[in-house]
């Protein structure tokens, strides 16, 4: 599968979608994304890595990268993990837990929970 990054938006939110392998080679791609996000006034960002089946170390850092952002802007980021995140042993949420970062994030199990300003987050 080729790595893809793709891009909407939905009401406030910026969704930034991404598949394939997140890697040393691909996470620039998605670093720069996030960047012309918050440099068009997209505060509110969503990620969906639920097409994502791997990631790396460098993958990871961008996610980070990303939170730090989107914090220093005073907006809001939320991840969309593969087969529900938390509730799943999805390989991304796997990573995530294992560097001991899942918890700095706010996941969701789809779109329609991430943009909602009523849905809760899945537990770490």
């Amino acid at each position: 599968m080729a790595f893809k990054v793709t891009g909407v938006e939905q009401g406030e939110w910026a969704v930034i979608g991404v598949s394939g392998e997140l890697d040393l080679v691909t996470s620039p791609v998605l670093r720069q994304r996030v960047h012309d996000a918050v440099a068009e006034g997209h505060h509110c960002l969503v990620l969906d890595l639920s097409d994502v089946f791997f990631c790396d170390s460098s993958g990871v850092g961008v996610l980070i990268a990303a939170r730090r952002l989107i914090r220093s802007c005073r907006g809001r980021l939320r991840l969309i993990l593969p087969a529900q995140g938390a509730s799943d042993g999805s390989h991304v949420n796997r990573v995530l837990g294992a560097l001991g970062v899942r918890r700095l994030f706010d996941v969701y199990a789809d779109i329609g929970s991430a943009v909602s300003d009523e849905a809760d987050p899945l537990s770490a």
